[in-house]
């Protein structure tokens, strides 16, 4: 065994420390360069690729062209901004109340429903619908301003669905109103603007074209309104008694109803045209109801079970069960029955069966009573029609001229 000295010891150990240090410190030196260079190299092909990728994508987006604030409108936003400003204050907002009953029966007043309506007289005239105020017991009248009158009943036309109403304006008040316009010349494809107040909403304002003219909507069991203008224009529930105005800002038509499955807008409206508005509105206003041409028959409605049990070939159209004597009807030559049978099984009448049978008035052909009133709803007295009967297994032709009715302001019984 070989013996090292102290000194020996010490000196051995400092050298190999420092053999150790230096060992570590090459190593060391050279990981940290090949790292660098191979972290550089990465780099550098990470930005190759990104330069690669920026020259491969298109720069295709373009920079969106700001409008200049200008205030400019097209020309059709034009005209609707101003058929609006000059008859959006002339609408009104109709609400009613009517009378019901409670759990104890005790009379009371509840709400009911709102519609709309147009002033057409500085004065305080108000046309709408009939359904709109049908069966109340009080109507109120919202303007435009916010303030709210009661309105009172001039006159109401259920043949027409138009009625006209009456509020006493404030004191200086200078009312807008919408004057009537020529639904004679409309065209389908023409434009139309419909101002009104649906679910509340007051004086909205809908655009469209007329998409159809001359329809006949038969709005309840007896009655069809002839000559409809049908719109595509968004008329919903509350817009009922409201204008339907041309480019002009003229009221060529009063909404009435809607065509829907949901009870909402479906594009299929319909306005009562303002030659039959006009017209209405002037009888009502003058006489509080409308004077219109009858003829004074008493009719019942043909079936196939009378036509089977009459021996007759025809199975529509109107019987005419008496003719009142000495009228322009009796006069003309129309025959009323003979032949007195009970009709009906819990409310049976006397009807007569074998006089003359209306199936046409004007070339209009009547195969209901609907059809009867709506052939002759545009009729005054001493209009003349050409009705045509079936009479001993064929048809004929006679001509008949209207009368006022036994309740006409002008009737002379």
């Amino acid at each position: 065994m070989k013996l090292y000295s102290k000194k020996q010891l010490v000196t051995y150990s400092i050298s190999t420390g420092i053999l150790a240090a230096v060992a570590v410190s090459v190593f060391f030196t050279f990981f940290k360069n090949d790292s660098s260079k191979k972290s550089g190299k990465e780099i550098s092909a990470v930005e190759k690729n990104q330069s690669e990728l920026k020259e491969e994508i298109p720069q295709t987006f373009e920079a969106f062209p700001v409008a200049a604030e200008n205030g400019s409108y097209t020309q059709d936003e034009s005209q609707n901004i101003s058929v609006y400003e000059k008859c959006n204050e002339a609408v009104v907002n109709i609400t009613t109340k009517v009378m019901g009953y409670n759990w104890f029966y005790e009379p009371i007043v509840t709400e009911s429903g709102s519609g709309s309506g147009s002033i057409i007289d500085k004065r305080g005239y108000v046309v709408t619908n009939v359904h709109v105020i049908e069966k109340a017991s009080v109507i109120n009248i919202s303007l435009a301003d916010g303030t709210t009158y009661e309105g009172t009943v001039v006159g109401q036309d259920i043949e027409s669905d138009i009625a006209v109403l009456k509020f006493e304006p404030a004191k200086g008040a200078d009312l807008k109103t919408i004057s009537f316009g020529n639904s004679g010349s409309l065209k389908v494809g023409q434009k139309v603007i419909a101002i009104g107040n649906p679910f509340a909403l007051e004086r909205t304002m809908t655009t469209g074209i007329i998409s159809g003219l001359g329809r006949p909507i038969q709005k309840s069991a007896n009655v069809i309104i002839r000559n409809m203008i049908q719109t595509d224009a968004a008329i919903n529930p509350g817009n009922s008694g409201g204008p339907l105005l041309d480019s002009q800002g003229r009221m060529i038509g009063i909404n009435t109803m809607i065509y829907s499955s949901s009870g909402s807008s479906a594009g299929v409206g319909f306005a009562i045209p303002a030659s039959t508005a006009r017209r209405v509105v002037s009888d009502l206003l003058k006489y509080g109801k409308v004077n219109r041409g009858t003829m004074k028959l008493s009719l019942v409605q043909n079936t196939a079970r009378i036509a089977n049990f009459a021996g007759y070939e025809i199975s529509s159209g109107m019987i005419v069960s008496s003719v009142k004597k000495g009228s322009k009807a009796d006069q003309a030559g129309i025959k009323g029955g003979t032949q007195a049978v009970q009709y009906g099984t819990f409310y049976p009448q006397t009807i007569y069966l074998g006089g003359d049978i209306i199936t046409e008035i004007n070339g209009i052909k009547i195969s209901k009573l609907a059809d009867y009133y709506s052939a002759i709803e545009d009729k005054v007295p001493g209009d003349v029609v050409t009705v045509t009967v079936y009479r001993n297994r064929k048809f004929e032709k006679i001509k008949i001229e209207l009368e006022a009715s036994s309740n006409s302001p002008n009737a002379s019984i």
